[in-house]
């Protein structure tokens, strides 16, 4: 039989995953903010502009399910940071709506706002969108301030529904912008990830002499600060105290070295994380060192899933509060006192099966939509954004 603990962390492995793909995909936000450093001329920027804008529905998509499928495992979570910090969620909310509405209308008859307004929602929605996802996800690691009470729920009194969580900043979320400085680093970290694969995406896609040359310079020019802001986030972290759980009392306590205890005490994390971490440094560096060398995005952008799916383990695996609570340790949250019950988790263990076959569609169509190398000539005729 399957037991709650099993769904619990298989429902966490799937959250974790989702979140690596995500980051993965957020390269359509760093080309966003590389339209103008990198296009000369209206063709150029075109160019670059549609050659991204075909794959804006998957990170799209991917930020809703990643957000859908935590309201349903785990929707303690997503009453208490959605409904507590709504700041932060509403400003990444608001940068994806004006990155939908900028694709679809820039080019639209009759558009009084202008085509470069447009490009600077797109500029807007890469640089907050990206940096407010990493500092949100960051908090898993630096803790939030929030207090639960599930004492609450006997208190219903018919006239309103009962509050479990409560949020302790009036700043409601964006005071983690000055709780912890990991916060920022791990929030340029995702700003100048998204970048380099950025570059590397569009080195793949990209057959135009101008831009793969301006594409040299960016990508050194992103993926140092990237490494420097990922480097002293992870060391700083791993070095830092983490919130352990007791598996028999549920108490949260800090401990020193945690994140770095659960690396060593479940070695498949481990080594996933050093593939993960191997995986970008190969793609980034073989890029550099070869120019006539296409694939990196592919080396770097599984190296990235893997990487930050591995982060996301190590914040809820090996009894770890992945969402901790800096106002009141005990009310920090596990994936044992925050999922949805048995039941539900095993309805959508089921349905989760169809998962394989979803991601075999978007690798066909992405394959569809992939067939040669772009240029500018291809987007003179036909529909383009």
């Amino acid at each position: 039989m399957i037991t709650y603990s099993f769904l619990q962390h298989y429902w966490w492995f799937l959250i974790s995953l989702l979140g690596g793909l995500l980051s993965f995909l957020l390269f359509v936000q760093g080309g966003q903010t590389l339209i103008k450093s990198l296009g000369k001329t209206e063709d150029e920027r075109k160019l670059i502009t549609n050659v991204i804008g075909k794959k804006w529905h998957y990170t799209f998509t991917t930020l809703v399910t990643f957000g859908g499928a935590f309201f349903a495992s785990f929707p303690l979570f997503y009453s208490t940071s959605f409904g507590g910090a709504y700041w932060v969620w509403m400003l990444i909310l608001f940068c994806f709506i004006i990155q939908a509405v900028s694709y679809e209308y820039q080019n639209k008859p009759g558009n009084f706002f202008g085509k470069n307004a447009y490009r600077g929602f797109l500029f807007a929605n890469g640089l907050l969108g990206t940096f407010l996802l990493g500092a949100a996800i960051a908090t898993f690691f630096t803790g939030s301030q929030f207090s639960v009470n599930k004492a609450n729920i006997a208190e219903f009194s018919g006239q309103f529904a009962p509050v479990i969580s409560q949020w302790q900043s009036p700043w409601k979320g964006l005071e983690l912008l000055f709780s912890d400085l990991r916060v920022w680093f791990f929030g340029f970290t995702v700003f100048f990830l998204a970048r380099t694969l950025a570059v590397l995406f569009l080195k793949n896609r990209i057959d135009n002499q101008a831009i793969e040359e301006r594409l040299k310079k960016a990508l050194l020019m992103n993926a140092v600060p990237f490494l420097v802001f990922f480097l002293t986030f992870l060391i700083w972290t791993l070095l830092a105290k983490g919130f352990a759980v007791d598996p028999a009392t549920g108490v949260v306590s800090l401990e020193q070295f945690k994140y770095f205890n659960n690396l060593i005490q479940v070695p498949v994390l481990l080594i996933l994380l050093l593939l993960g971490v191997v995986g970008v440094l190969y793609g980034i560096g073989f890029s550099v060192l070869k120019n006539t060398w296409r694939k990196g995005i592919w080396f770097a952008g599984i190296g990235t899933v893997l990487t930050v799916t591995t982060l996301l383990l190590v914040a809820g695996y090996n009894n770890t509060a992945y969402y901790p609570s800096t106002y009141d340790l005990q009310s920090s949250l596990t994936i044992f006192n925050s999922s949805s019950s048995y039941y539900t988790l095993k309805v959508m263990s089921i349905v989760s099966f169809l998962i394989p076959f979803v991601l075999a569609y978007i690798f066909y169509a992405w394959r569809a939509l992939e067939k040669g190398h772009a240029t500018i000539d291809e987007f003179k005729e036909g529909h383009s954004y």
